[in-house]
This record gives C-alpha cells, sequence and structure tokens, in this order.
C-alpha cells in the first residue's frame, strides 16, 4: 500500500505509485500526535541545475532502489515532498536567493524521528544539501544540527484527524479489506441472517483469525499526559485571549479603519496562469486518488498586513489544533496535512497541502465552504481578489481566485503518500468498521455498520 507518488512526468510515473507494498505491522497502533517538520535552505545558484537534475534522478528511480528517495522506509511518515523556490525578488526589488524546502508529516516527536530519518537517508540528504553553507557530512549529528538550524515553524498547521498514525491507517485498511473478503466468502450463508447475527459472525472471526490479533481490542485513546497539555494549552490561551478583551476592544475600531484604507487602495492582479505552466503542473497531478498543492506568494507591504496574516495564522491554527481536528476543516473533510509557513522575515508565504481528488473539486470545496477563511489568509497577499471587512468578496470572484492560486502555483519535484489508494473517507470509514467490533449493537445499529464494508 504505501508508495513513492510520483509528481514528475514521466512515463513510468503511475506504476510507481503501486510499488513496494508493506505490511501492516502486527502490533496494536497506539495513538500519537503528528509532528510537521520544514527545512529550507538556500541553495548557491551555482548548483541549483544539479540539484534539480538529482531530485529528479531521485523521483523516476523506481522505488526500494538505491537512487530513489528511500521515505517507504519511514513508516511513520504520512506524506512528504521536496520543493525548489527559484530565485526571485521581494516588493523591494531585493534579491531572494533559490531555496530547497523539505516538508514532511510524521507521527511522534522530532527528537524521535530525525534519527531515524538519518539512518535511513543520510546519503540522500547529502546529495540535496551537501552544497549548501553549513552542511556537513562528518556524522549524524552534524547533520541534524543542520536540519534543525534551518527548521521554520508553520504559521499553521492542519492534520485531518490528530492522533490517526500511519501503522492505525494500515491495519484498519488491512482490516476492512479481510472482513470485505470473509462477508464474499461467506455471502451464501449470510443471506438468511440478520444484520446483528452476520455482525456476530464477523466479530467471531476476527477474534480467531491470528493476523488480526491486534483488532481483538478497541483502539486506545490519546495519553492522558498529551491530553492534559491540549487541555492546559487550550485553556491558557482563552485566558489570556479574555484578559486582553478590554485591549482588544481598545485597539479594534483603529485597525477596522486601517483594513478599511488598506482594501480600498489594494490592487488586485490581472496576471492570467501561462497555459503551458498550467498543462506542466497538471501533468503532476491525479496519478493516486489525492494529489499535492504547493503555492508561495509575496505578503503585502508593510507591517500591517504583516501582523494581521500574522494573527489570522494563529488563529487558524488555534482552530486547526482544538477545533477542526477531527476529519472536517470548517465543512471541508478532503484534506489530508496541509501548512503555511512564513519565509524570508515574512515577506513571503508558502503553502503547502495534501487532498483528495482533483485540483479543481480542491479549489471549489474552499470557495463554497471555506471561503471567508481563505479571504482571511490570502487577502494579506499581494495581488489576492480584492476583500471587504478581512473575509468578504474576494475568492467568491471564483475565476480570479483560481487565477491567482494557479498563477502562485509551484512545481513539487519529489511527493510522497503512504497510502496512495486510500482518501479520506475511506480512512473514516475503516475507523468506524474497526470500532463496531467492540459493544453491543441493535439490529438497525448493526446493519448500518455493515454498510460501511
Amino acid at each position: 500500500m504505501p508508495a513513492i507518488s510520483s509528481t514528475i512526468p514521466a512515463p513510468s510515473a503511475s506504476a510507481k505509485t503501486m510499488a513496494a507494498p508493506s505490511v501492516a505491522p502486527q502490533e496494536p497502533a497506539t495513538q500519537m500526535a503528528q509532528t510537521a517538520m520544514t527545512v529550507v535552505a538556500e541553495i548557491p545558484a551555482a548548483v541549483l541545475a544539479g540539484v534539480r537534475a538529482t531530485l529528479a534522478a531521485m523521483d523516476q528511480a523506481a522505488v526500494g532502489s538505491a537512487e530513489a528517495f528511500p521515505f517507504e522506509k519511514l513508516t511513520n511518515v504520512h506524506f512528504s515532498r521536496f520543493v525548489i523556490l527559484d530565485p526571485a525578488v521581494d516588493l523591494n526589488n531585493q534579491p531572494i536567493p533559490p531555496a530547497l524546502v523539505f516538508l514532511i508529516d510524521f507521527d511522534g516527536s522530532l527528537d524521535s524521528f530525525l534519527p531515524n530519518l538519518l539512518s535511513i537517508a543520510a546519503g540522500h540528504l547529502d546529495q540535496l544539501f551537501g552544497s549548501c553553507q553549513g552542511y556537513s557530512t562528518a556524522n549524524n549529528a552534524a547533520r541534524a544540527a543542520f536540519l534543525k538550524s534551518h527548521m521554520v515553524p508553520a504559521g499553521t498547521l492542519y492534520v485531518n484527524w490528530v492522533g490517526r498514525t500511519v501503522a492505525q491507517v494500515q491495519q484498519e485498511a488491512d482490516l476492512q479489506q479481510t472482513i470485505e473478503e470473509f462477508v464474499d466468502r461467506s455471502h451464501g450463508k449470510f443471506k438468511s441472517m440478520g444484520s446483528r447475527d452476520i455482525r456476530t459472525a464477523i466479530v467471531q472471526y476476527v477474534r480467531a483469525e491470528p493476523s488480526l490479533a491486534w483488532a481483538r481490542e478497541p483502539l486506545p485513546p490519546m495519553p492522558l499526559s498529551w491530553r492534559s497539555r491540549q487541555l492546559a494549552e487550550m485553556t491558557l490561551i482563552a485566558l489570556i485571549a479574555i484578559a486582553l478583551l478590554p485591549l482588544i476592544a481598545i485597539i479594534l475600531p483603529f485597525f477596522i479603519i486601517a483594513l478599511r484604507m488598506h482594501e480600498k487602495t489594494d490592487v488586485p492582479s490581472t496576471q492570467q496562469p501561462d497555459l503551458a505552466t498550467l498543462d506542466s503542473l497538471a501533468a503532476l497531478e491525479d496519478h493516486v486518488v489525492h494529489n499535492q498543492f504547493s503555492a508561495i506568494g509575496l505578503v503585502k507591504p508593510g507591517p500591517f498586513r504583516k501582523i494581521t496574516m500574522t494573527v489570522v495564522l494563529f488563529a487558524v491554527n488555534f482552530g486547526t489544533r482544538f477545533i477542526w481536528n477531527k476529519g472536517n476543516l470548517s465543512g471541508v473533510n478532503t484534506i489530508h496535512f496541509a501548512r503555511w509557513v512564513f519565509l524570508n522575515d515574512k515577506r513571503r508565504l508558502i503553502f503547502a497541502s495534501n487532498y483528495d481528488g482533483s485540483l479543481e473539486s480542491y479549489m471549489d470545496d474552499f470557495i463554497d465552504k471555506v471561503g471567508w477563511g481563505l479571504n482571511a489568509v490570502f487577502s494579506n497577499g499581494v495581488g489576492y481578489p480584492k476583500t471587504n471587512w478581512l473575509i468578504y468578496d474576494g475568492s467568491s470572484d471564483e475565476q480570479a481566485f483560481k487565477d491567482f492560486l494557479h498563477t502562485h502555483q509551484i512545481p513539487t519535484q519529489i511527493w510522497y503518500s503512504a497510502y496512495p489508494q486510500l482518501t479520506g473517507l475511506n480512512l473514516v470509514n475503516n475507523a468506524k468498521i474497526r470500532a463496531g467490533l467492540y459493544g453491543e449493537m441493535s439490529e438497525d445499529d448493526a446493519r448500518v455498520w455493515l454498510a460501511l464494508l
């Protein structure tokens, strides 16, 4: 099931997504928090072409070969990508050097992940970062120091279902498939049985099947220490916000006046996406059931927009951490992982997302369900369609919004998905199938549960 999902338009791209199947671990999966690592390293202009060629070679290599980046051996990684940022200039016409961005979403802590990453992929990282200033191949401690010193925190991080690990995803997919095969084999016998009796037969089969020993007990909850820390942090943020309400009440009128002044003078972009560029980006998509999206843009000039975007991303991050963390981002359930990251002293912002379906449906989902959120963030970016009161209009101009995204989209040189054939809905359904193995059910509940298979 896990595989490298190629984003380089090579003839073998689709085939590579099905390579290197893995066996789900037999130890019961436990829930744990997910971590996002973003490494941004300046690339000397003289070696930019060489780094680009190295990435292309890694991407086009067969999964599991010495040349391919060994994502499949990093068994707790959900998604990852390498993106090259080409040379650019800021709003003051100051040059921004090219950079290599390494983004990875994994289960567990950074301290436990880094040693494993370096033990498996040190040579590949040497090839990619070896020409960057400060990178050392002396030992893994030196490599880890470089990666840590070039990490950039996410302004906002979204995890579809906080706590759901790669091991859980793989085990529950195997469980669903095994149960489905059992039901198919037993179809004749089940014809004369009620839903509760069929469910009982399935439960008995799971309990007797040695390969499903891990499924005999319900998935344990997140560790108490994590839940306690989450509650404490949420409470602390809420108390600070309450304490600041008098100050906010004083500042708010001035903010609104400044906002309206900026919005009235904003100049939306009329740039049209280049058709050849769109075709090349489209060639990187739709190889598996989900896709990647990478985009970068300049933040509007002046401290007002920089502060506004920082505050908005903090507020959105609060929501993704404590509210929208169970498979639904304010009505959008197709996103697996996403992040916004400030770069270059907050002069630029990069957005990276992993989502189900096509880019067109992804953009439509955002416009229809969370357009206000898009406006609050992206209206602080140069060229965004004109907004009013921060959250209105903007993305409601559908074509202008899509043109804006397309003109800021950049190619993802390497992209990896650990479960390229599973959508977010599949993950939810598989978790419900497992949860339905425990406890008592009525006839009606059993019928609903069987419909998940």
